[in-house]
């Protein structure tokens, strides 16, 4: 990249989060390691340093849509209750021009959803160009709750598996990055953090009774989540297991994760579409001193 600012993106040793081919098991990824950063106050300087660099690498994703760029990055969230969707969209995308990001939240399905295919309602939240699209959840929902709760067929899931990766395919083909990030808690880190929520009546609004219900099919969630992962990972749809036990280690990942994807995309600033040199000669020849 050009013109690019000469710091680094960041100390998570993102291969060590980046998921590898073949079958997945999620406990063997501790959900507490902080791969490649010493400990929460070098952590957090690092998110800070990323600011910048963060900020400069989304400018020129929106500076890019004025020259007809049709580039745009989708950030796919997903997670079981409390491992921190919502605060990581605070805190790591919140460090770029909210101009620039296309948050979308996916709760459950709606009757008219439901009676169409369960791509329908994604794409209309696709991220249009120059911009950061975020699901909180997303279509994975289609394959993780309704495996569970065996709302669909096996078929059915079975075949959107396929259809899942065809989707992304073809949005890697039509100039979306496509990055999948796993926000993984452990059991107990979660029960903490249920606790939280009702001892503490400023978060009552955050609890739902039904978390506790999903919460006693752990294990199944953790299954459903392997096959998903497994069959739905590609180069261009890579899938990122991120430990969320330590907040402040998850906000850093997802954001050096954002950073890489973005400069990826080897952005330069588009030229002008006028002549600076006359620009800046009319500039000095008006004079509104008197005015």
């Amino acid at each position: 990249m050009n013109s690019s600012p000469d710091v680094g993106l960041g100390p998570v040793d993102l291969v060590a989060l980046r998921l590898e081919s073949g079958p997945v098991d999620l406990t063997s990824f501790a959900t507490d390691a902080t791969p490649g950063v010493d400990g929460r106050k070098a952590g957090e300087q690092a998110l800070a340093n990323l600011a910048p660099v963060l900020a400069d690498l989304q400018e020129r994703l929106w500076a890019a849509r004025l020259a007809g760029s049709r580039q745009r990055v989708l950030v796919v969230l997903q997670g079981m209750d409390t491992s921190g969707k919502g605060g990581t969209i605070r805190k790591a995308f919140g460090l770029v021009d909210p101009r620039g990001l296309q948050i979308t939240s996916f709760g459950a399905p709606t009757a008219e959803e439901r009676a169409r295919d369960f791509l329908w309602r994604i794409r209309p939240a696709l991220p249009t160009p120059g911009h950061i699209g975020v699901f909180d959840r997303s279509h994975y929902e289609d394959v993780l709750i309704q495996r569970v709760r065996s709302f669909a067929p096996p078929e059915e899931i079975e075949r959107r598996y396929g259809a899942i990766a065809e989707f992304e395919h073809d949005l890697a083909e039509d100039d979306v990055t496509v990055v999948k990030i796993l926000l993984h808690i452990s059991p107990e880190e979660q029960a903490e953090r249920l606790r939280e929520r009702l001892l503490n009546p400023a978060k009552h609004w955050k609890y739902d009774p039904s978390d506790l219900d999903d919460r006693a099919l752990w294990d199944e969630y953790r299954t459903a989540h392997e096959i998903a992962l497994e069959r739905t990972d590609a180069e261009h749809a890579p899938w990122y297991v991120v430990p969320a036990d330590r907040k402040w280690f998850r906000n850093l990942a997802v954001a050096q994760i954002l950073a890489e994807a973005l400069a990826g995309l080897d952005l330069d600033w588009p030229e002008a579409d006028f002549d600076v040199a006359a620009q800046l000669a009319r500039l000095d020849d008006v004079d509104i001193s008197d005015s």
